[in-house]
């Protein structure tokens, strides 16, 4: 498939340079691919950033990032797309 990047690579957005850890792929009806990219936390505030969904063409992999063993699978996910990306 093209463009398809591996959940948990490092990768960076090309136009913004906002960087994070790959942790969802998001496919819409008309073909066009999101990956929701997690930054590191703010050090300075010990805040949790959001995710941001990035279009697939715009993103560039910086390497393999992190690898998640699953036990379980499922249930809501607190960066799931917010209300104003869905239609």
């Amino acid at each position: 498939m093209k463009n398809q990047i591996r959940l948990g690579s490092k990768a960076r957005c090309k136009v913004t340079g906002f960087t994070g850890i790959v942790i969802a792929r998001l496919e819409y009806i008309n073909g066009c691919i999101q990956y929701g990219i997690k930054p590191p936390m703010d050090k300075r505030t010990g805040g949790m950033p959001e995710a941001q969904y990035v279009d697939s063409e715009q993103l560039e992999v910086l390497g393999p990032g992190i690898s998640v063993e699953l036990d379980r699978t499922g249930g809501p996910s607190s960066d799931a797309p917010k209300h104003e990306y869905r239609g």
